[in-house]
């Protein structure tokens, strides 16, 4: 897709969100089924059922998807799109590259062995290496773009209002 392409196919949407800026309101959402085998929980991720379980600095074997991970890599998956979408916009011409999250955890803080450790990560990198011939300040502009624009960077960035809810039969 080019920048012609992309802002054709934005327009109407764009264009119905000024209108009527409630129709810009999705609520999406993830399924997970706990179906009693272990410790783990099946996720529905519209492509294809993801096992999640205990990561092994927890007691996890490896063999499930760990939950840090998956938000690590929903980061990547959402700030290399965004990228992509910013930098089509732009006319930056992207040949390649690569996205990488990094996210420092104590499992100290999950365990409940020391009360002061953090449960969740203490810090987060996102990093990029384009294969693109944009000179610095273009770089600079896809950069503060695309954390600009990025989901899962901004809601972590600032975190939602969270709302939970548990009942039984």
């Amino acid at each position: 897709m080019d920048t012609e392409e992309l802002r054709a196919t934005q327009a109407p949407l764009k264009d119905k969100y000024r209108d009527a800026p409630e129709s810009a309101l999705v609520t999406l959402h993830a399924d997970a089924e706990l179906d009693g085998l272990g410790i783990s929980c099946k996720v529905e991720t519209g492509r294809a059922v993801v096992e999640a379980g205990l990561h092994p600095a927890t007691g996890g074997d490896g063999t499930l998807a760990c939950s840090g991970d998956m938000l690590l890599e929903a980061l990547v998956a959402c700030a290399g799109v965004t990228l992509r979408a910013v930098a089509t916009s732009l006319g930056l011409d992207v040949r390649g590259g690569r996205v990488r999250a990094e996210g420092d955890l104590d499992f100290r803080g999950t365990l409940a062995v020391a009360k002061d450790a953090p449960v969740g990560f203490r810090a987060i990198r996102l990093s990029f290496a384009l294969d693109t011939d944009a000179d610095a300040d273009q770089l600079a502009t896809l950069k503060k773009l695309t954390e600009r624009y990025c989901v899962v960077f901004q809601s972590l960035r600032t975190p939602p209002e969270f709302a939970v809810t548990l009942s039984a039969n």
